[in-house]
């Protein structure tokens, strides 16, 4: 009788074992054999998931933001006062453990490639507006607002200002964690993202006249 196959735990498992690589010897010594090793399968039992360098960090990165869009959204349905949501969906894109600092690794590294590598394409157009949706969710939770959609923009100008600035603070937070680890303790981290919510929600939001100065991307 042939054996039956769980396919889902097999992917949460290759996922694993890809992550672990690429954070172990990033990008350029992540290879599909150093995967199947660490997976303990076959080279060829691999061809389901990804044959290729560039198919495996597609897989990865791909991974990473179905587990943290699953993560946010179970905060932002929760019951929960406004500013904890907030401060816990942010705390999805930070290295508070080790799933999520393994997680930072591989979607930094991939960020990084995506913009000389076309197999990335569909990340490196798709993380700038992700990141800014999660900023706009905790900007809404914040003010006790009904949640905008994916690629809506607030419709008072100093809203949309404050999701701005906890975009770029998100993005250097995220960067200076992930490369000084031994500089932030998980309490330290969790006290600045939630000191810089109670900074932004004190601030007097411009008039929705006023502009915003926010750095759109780019077509490259």
């Amino acid at each position: 009788m042939p054996k039956i196959v769980d396919h889902a735990q097999r992917r949460d498992e290759l996922v694993r074992a890809v992550w672990e690589v690429i954070s172990r010897e990033g990008i350029e010594g992540a290879t599909v054999r150093k995967v199947a090793e660490a997976a303990g399968v076959s080279v060829g039992g691999l061809r389901h998931y990804f044959d290729t360098k560039r198919g495996l960090l597609a897989f990865a990165a791909h991974a990473i933001g179905r587990n943290v869009a699953a993560r946010i959204a179970g905060h932002l349905h929760a019951d929960l006062p406004g500013l904890e949501r907030a401060r816990l969906m942010l705390e999805e894109l930070l290295p508070l453990d080790d799933d999520r600092r393994v997680e930072v690794d591989v979607w930094l590294a991939c960020l990084v490639r995506s913009r000389v590598d076309e197999s990335l394409a569909e990340l490196h157009s798709t993380a700038w507006a992700g990141e800014r949706h999660i900023c706009r969710l905790a900007v809404a939770s914040c003010h006790d607002m009904p949640s905008p959609e994916i690629g809506q923009e607030f419709a008072e100008a100093g809203l949309e200002r404050q999701a701005a600035r906890l975009h770029v603070f998100m993005d250097g937070l995220t960067l200076q964690t992930a490369t000084y680890p031994h500089n932030f303790t998980p309490q330290t981290i969790r006290a600045i993202v939630r000191d810089e919510l109670c900074l932004l929600t004190e601030t007097r939001s411009p008039s929705a006249g006023e502009d915003s100065h926010d750095p759109k991307p780019r077509p490259e």
